[in-house]
């Protein structure tokens, strides 16, 4: 029976992968503000407000959905042998160079 010890989760999620998200979030944000401030009157300010409040309470799970379901697909459960200890900044090799400072 193999132990809990005998794995490690990694996490591969990038920003790339939630920036279609991200943006169409924002698209939907912002045609929420653009029907209401046509609705927006003196005599409909209600209608505005409730139009940019049921737009967002209505997006606010699919995106919640979509991010969850992004996340759990970058999660990977790697098994890793007893005797070693499992460093992932150790074994990971980095393609970026220092900072220099001037002077």
């Amino acid at each position: 029976m193999n132990n809990i010890q005998n794995y490690r989760l990694k996490c591969t999620l990038t920003f790339g992968d939630i920036y279609g998200q991200i943006i169409v979030w924002l698209i939907v944000i912002f045609l929420s503000l653009a029907s209401a401030l046509a609705l927006w009157s003196s005599a409909r300010q209600i209608y505005a407000l409730a139009t940019v409040g049921l737009i967002l309470v209505l997006s606010l799970p699919f995106l919640l959905f979509a991010f969850v379901t992004t996340l759990l697909n970058n999660i990977e459960v790697l098994s890793v042998e007893p005797g070693t200890e499992a460093q992932p900044s150790a074994t990971k090799q980095s393609n970026q160079q220092p900072v220099q400072t001037l002077g």
